[in-house]
């Protein structure tokens, strides 16, 4: 991943975004920020709109950084800046493991360190089902408008990503 230094990676929730963002920062030594620990404080409150969309805007004028995290209303913020953006396009069923497995590891709750914002309800769980028939299509058009300079590697399968998380690494230790 040479002469890459700005990473935006989406996705679903549970798809495995801060896992991979986790690995990537570890790998290329770059500077992390996950969006739902600054979008949420330790209360649960999010951030007004405006503030939030001007904290990435501080972001991307970073020479290097890695932002993980969907967020489509600010995705042109990120999209604008990214070198390449890395799209975890998983199947519901995925995703749905994938918070659940997360239950299980963090037992709810927020963890500020590495990114888990862990509440799962109703309309969490609905997302998740609608994501490819309703935020796919957004997210696609957002990156056809704000990001056609931008490398977009889709990964569509934890094996897909582990295998790409793999092929980084080794590049690296060339």
């Amino acid at each position: 991943m040479e002469g890459v230094d700005r990473i935006a990676i989406i996705g679903c929730g549970g798809s495995g975004k801060s896992t991979v963002a986790r690995q990537l920062a570890r790998i290329l030594g770059a500077p992390l920020t996950h969006l739902d620990a600054l979008y949420y404080d330790e209360h649960w409150t999010p951030l007004p709109q405006d503030e939030f969309a001007a904290q990435q805007e501080k972001l991307v004028t970073g020479e290097r950084w890695i932002i993980e995290g969907n967020y489509a209303s600010t995705l042109p913020i990120r999209l604008a800046a990214a070198d390449i953006v890395i799209f975890l396009d998983l199947p519901a069923t995925a995703c749905l493991r994938g918070i659940a497995q997360r239950r299980w590891r963090y037992r709810g709750g927020q963890h500020r360190t590495d990114g888990v914002y862990d509440r799962i309800t109703m309309n969490f769980v609905r997302y998740i089902l609608d994501y490819r028939h309703t935020m796919r299509p957004r997210v696609r058009n957002l990156l056809q408008e704000h990001g056609p300079h931008v490398q977009l590697v889709t990964l569509t399968s934890r094996r897909h990503a582990n295998r790409y998380i793999d092929r980084v690494q080794q590049e690296r230790s060339r």
